[in-house]
């Protein structure tokens, strides 16, 4: 592929340069609305990302050496970079993955929130403790220490805000990373290195890898197998996210997956109608329905499932779809023409199998309609099979046992939600349902920088955000110091 002068290329960034692929490879990313070019990157191969590893090798002793403070405030200052290049940032992520201005703002938003409250745990996460021991005289300790390389595989649906999962709790512990941008959103994560290196990251602490599709299965695979990686954290869909763990396993290296969902939420017959069917409304359509948190099952009691469904059918009618660009748009387009073919067999496979379409159900050329499918049972796909679109399922069942059992009759786990006015009986289904979160009376689209956030089952393992959160970028190693009488050892006596 040749590049043009409309469109600059974006490069890899390694070891504090800005450069092209070893053999001056690039491809292009086609915005998902008007399918005009939307970015170039320089495409790497297996030898970028060797350079990409070495180089964060070699600066790992430097940057783990400094003070945590001086950590704190370089991740501080890119914090207050990424606010100033907001308005680049949000045009990026509407051109390369289609997201509504408002959708960007909140990616920066959610990233800068994330940054911060790494930069202020940069103590924290390294803090250990002093273990009573049951030598005389002995004091033993526990440190946390920096991993070394750390490998950020990050996802295109929510560009900015994903990197926040891995970045910023990494960088602050002093680990080295190298990030490899998702094929669609070469720009967008293009920027977000910049606002670092801007903040004055010295060079090949952060090092940014670019590739074409065709590339990404060797790209991700010499990225695990470099010897220098010590974690690997991946934020994509199930299927790939088994491959990673796999790979990692086979190398001995912990990775931290978090993978798709298939979130429920269940009404039970005295929630508030009106609350409820507003944060299905925002947690099943917003972005399109692209993302892991995203609401896909709504099981709700028979006693108020006719006026719920018809109310979140009024709602999804009334969602503006189109043009990203168009201020009065809602949702933006689905990235790919595959996404439009998935959604509209999910449906056909639904209704013919008896489900009802109250909303939705058709696409306007990259575009999806708000969906509702009603009646929905096991024997069809979409009961199943996660979505990934704006389209959510009605179950109907008859009281909260049942209501946590097909609540938790799938293989995803990664967020929920209930609502009902009865706290205790909520918080005590919330215990039972097999999800890495719960929220009561809330919508199941939610983050916040200080919750341990992540699933179970087929939507992954390990935590991002909070004290968990840091704790998987570190080692944990025992030291003893002995006492002024030294412990006799047998054997040499």
């Amino acid at each position: 592929m040749t590049s043009t002068t409309e469109t600059p290329i974006q490069r890899l960034l390694i070891g504090g340069a800005w450069q092209q692929a070893a053999d001056n490879r690039i491809y292009a990313v086609h915005d998902p609305f008007t399918g005009h070019v939307a970015s170039r990157a320089a495409a790497a191969r297996t030898a970028d990302v060797v350079r990409a590893v070495e180089a964060a090798e070699q600066a790992f002793g430097a940057w783990a050496g400094l003070a945590p403070g001086e950590r704190r405030r370089i991740l501080w200052a890119a914090a207050e970079r990424l606010a100033a290049r907001a308005g680049e940032l949000t045009e990026a992520i509407t051109a390369e993955m289609g997201g509504p201005a408002a959708w960007g703002a909140y990616n920066v938003k959610v990233l800068t929130e994330k940054i911060r409250y790494a930069a202020s745990a940069a103590h924290e996460g390294l803090t250990g403790q002093v273990i009573p021991s049951e030598t005389s005289g002995r004091t033993s300790i526990a440190i946390r220490k920096p991993v070394g390389v750390v490998a950020g595989i990050i996802p295109w649906n929510a560009p900015a805000l994903l990197v926040g999962a891995s970045l910023p709790a990494a960088l602050v512990l002093g680990n080295t990373v190298v990030m490899k941008a998702s094929e669609q959103t070469p720009r967008t994560h293009g920027l977000v290195a910049e606002c670092f290196t801007e903040a004055g990251l010295p060079d090949g602490v952060l090092n940014l890898v670019t590739n074409a599709p065709e590339d990404a299965p060797d790209v991700v695979d010499a990225l695990i197998a470099h010897p220098a990686v010590r974690r690997v954290h991946f934020t994509g869909s199930t299927r790939v996210g088994r491959i990673i763990g796999e790979k990692a396993a086979s190398h001995l290296k912990p990775a931290i997956l978090e993978l798709g969902g298939k979130a429920p939420v269940i009404v039970l017959a005295d929630a508030d109608l009106d609350h409820a069917v507003s944060a299905v409304g925002f947690g099943a359509f917003a972005n399109s329905g692209q993302g892991c948190l995203s609401t896909e099952r709504v099981i709700v009691d028979r006693a108020v499932a006719d006026e719920f469904t018809g109310r979140l059918a009024a709602l999804a009618a009334t969602i503006t779809c189109g043009d990203p660009r168009d201020p009065q748009t809602v949702l933006g387009p689905v990235v790919g023409r595959n996404a439009v073919s998935r959604l509209t067999d999910l449906i056909q496979d639904a209704v013919g199998a008896g489900a009802r379409l109250l909303a939705g159900g058709t696409a306007n050329g990259p575009c999806f309609a708000p969906t509702v499918l009603a009646d929905v049972a096991p024997g069809m796909r979409v009961y199943r099979e996660e979505s990934f679109g704006p389209m959510v399922t009605v179950v109907i069942v008859d009281g909260h046992e049942e209501a946590l059992r097909a609540a938790n009759d799938n293989d995803y786990g990664l967020t929920s939600a209930i609502f009902t006015r009865d706290i205790p009986l909520a918080l005590n289904l919330a215990k039972r349902i097999n999800t890495g979160m719960c929220h009561i009376n809330g919508a199941t689209l939610d983050d916040e920088p200080q919750i341990p956030f992540g699933g179970v089952k087929n939507s992954g393992y390990g935590k991002s955000g909070g004290r968990a959160g840091l704790e998987e970028f570190t080692e944990l190693q025992w030291i003893t110091i002995e006492g002024p009488q030294a412990p006799r050892y047998p054997i040499t006596e």
